[in-house]
């Protein structure tokens, strides 16, 4: 309010000198005299202020006028001017709309489309870091790979775009399947970018599956150091690149380097299964067996695994039955309600020719989850105990189209390995593989139910038909197939007598 009225009272103000002024010039004698090279004019006063305003309009015209003059000559000479920003800003603005579309069309899958708005925004903008990205994607969407290659060549030119062009070569040549001068690339881009996260971990693929473990382990450490990967994914990681270097140093023959490796990748990783078996065996050459011991139930105490099993019975390879059952109490007292254990004790039991006590370790299994290892270990009690053949061969039978039950499985693409291995073999994926039972497959196999008339035969045949001792028998077909499948019954219970007991199952 106060302002408003301010502004009111100097308006008037002004509005009264500018009264009073025109009214003192009018009432003013004589006039001005202007004379010069011989002519002299005389302005009345009116005329005089009049003439001094068109002066200065004059003048003002003047100088805008010549501005105008020497930008024109400017902008000739091609120096920066209004007039050239004006056009600068004109070629800006259709060049950022020729990217924009360039970019849609990219997004739509027009490669070609891409291609020609990337030449039209590289004509008006002149950023090469900006247009030749496009200009590549769109080439490689179109399939001109070469012209591709051209531009990220190019990009390595500027130290801006140096890293957008070493990846852009380093998954060109992924695709081409050259993972050696991709491994190198990949290692360059991460030199010029240690915190890319994808740079990083495509760099610990290519090193693992080229088995160069020392410097994926340099790697897991960057990850670490960024900030990419969680501390106890590192320590798990880390643990299974020091198993697969132990692995590497075996198989070279450097015991000694073998077993420090061993150890210390067990250490990082307590249930890692092959760096716990890899230690213990290591501990038990250096005649370090409570070591081995301890190693061992620390591991089973996070997953029971028959390879711990074998690697705690090589640890008195010659004890007797009776002795490496009360030995194994160690192990079968920690995890008493696991599959695994039940599995084990079973198996220590028929070893020791107590079959009544295998059966009442291996409880229910047989009937409530079924795969070929318990109905083997249940034909191999039934045998010890005198069943007949038909039960015998009919526990077998079903051990044959049963599941195998837990195994090396890639969580990324359910790929079943025998072995355990830092990188899966099917698709290289990086510490995948975890020990469970793999998916159901309902694609028919050789070995499937299908087949069981033709390996176990009929009961009226095998009665009345008895085998010529150079002839292969039914038994033999059958014990060949369980062998090759590595479930074959123990040799303590195949060689007890047979019976003509009736079926139990």
């Amino acid at each position: 309010m106060l302002w408003s009225i301010i502004k009111i009272v100097v308006f008037f103000a002004l509005v009264a000198a500018l009264a009073w002024g025109a009214w003192y010039v009018l009432d003013m004698q004589g006039g001005v005299t202007i004379q010069a090279a011989g002519i002299e004019v005389t302005l009345t006063p009116i005329m005089a202020v009049l003439a001094l305003i068109a002066l200065i309009i004059a003048v003002w015209l003047f100088l805008k006028l010549f501005g105008l003059l020497i930008a024109v000559l400017k902008f000739i000479n091609g120096d920066e001017t209004a007039l050239s920003r004006y056009f600068d800003r004109s070629r800006e603005r259709k060049g950022f709309q020729a990217l924009s579309e360039g970019m849609m069309a990219l997004a739509s899958g027009e490669g070609r489309v891409a291609m020609a708005k990337a030449a039209r925004a590289e004509r008006y903008l002149n950023k090469p870091e900006l247009t030749n990205l496009l200009t590549a994607q769109a080439a490689e969407m179109t399939g001109d790979r070469r012209r591709a290659e051209q531009v990220y060549k190019r990009l390595l030119e500027k130290d801006e775009t140096r890293f957008v062009g070493v990846r852009g070569i380093m998954k060109q040549k992924l695709a081409d399947g050259d993972t050696d001068t991709a491994r190198q690339l990949a290692a360059k881009a991460l030199e010029l970018k240690p915190k890319h996260e994808e740079t990083q971990d495509t760099l610990l693929q290519l090193q693992a599956q080229a088995e160069d473990w020392a410097g994926a382990r340099n790697t897991l450490r960057t990850k670490l150091r960024t900030g990419t990967i969680p501390k106890d994914v590192h320590k798990r990681r880390d643990a299974v690149l020091a198993l697969s270097e132990a692995k590497g140093v075996l198989d070279e023959g450097k015991d000694i380097e073998a077993r420090e490796a061993a150890i210390e990748a067990n250490r990082m990783s307590p249930d890692l299964v092959p760096a716990a078996v890899l230690a213990a065996r290591g501990y038990v050459e250096q005649g370090k067996k409570k070591y081995a011991v301890r190693v061992i139930k620390k591991a089973w105490t996070a997953q029971p695994h028959p390879d711990l099993a074998a690697a705690f019975a090589a640890i008195e390879p010659d004890e007797t039955p009776q002795e490496r059952i009360k030995r194994f109490k160690q192990l079968t007292k920690l995890a008493p309600d696991n599959r695994e254990t039940k599995l084990l004790e079973a198996e220590l039991l028929i070893a020791a020719e107590d079959f009544p006590g295998a059966r009442r370790a291996l409880g229910n299994l047989a009937e409530d989850a079924p795969d070929a290892r318990a109905l083997t270990i249940m034909a191999a009690i039934e045998r010890g105990e005198g069943a007949s053949d038909a039960v015998v061969k009919g526990w077998l039978a079903r051990a044959l189209s049963a599941p195998r039950g837990p195994q090396w499985v890639c969580d990324k693409c359910q790929h079943i390995h025998p072995e355990w291995a830092p990188v899966c073999e099917n698709c290289g994926g990086f510490d995948t593989l975890s020990w469970r039972s793999p998916p159901v497959s309902t694609m028919p196999t050789p070995t499937g139910v299908e087949m069981l008339p033709l390996i176990v035969g009929s009961i009226e045949d095998q009665t009345d038909t008895a085998p010529h001792e150079d002839t292969p028998t039914e038994d033999d077909v059958v014990d060949a197939e369980l062998v090759e499948d590595g479930d074959a019954p123990t040799d303590s219970a195949a060689d007890k007598p047979e019976s003509e007991d009736r079926p139990r199952a």
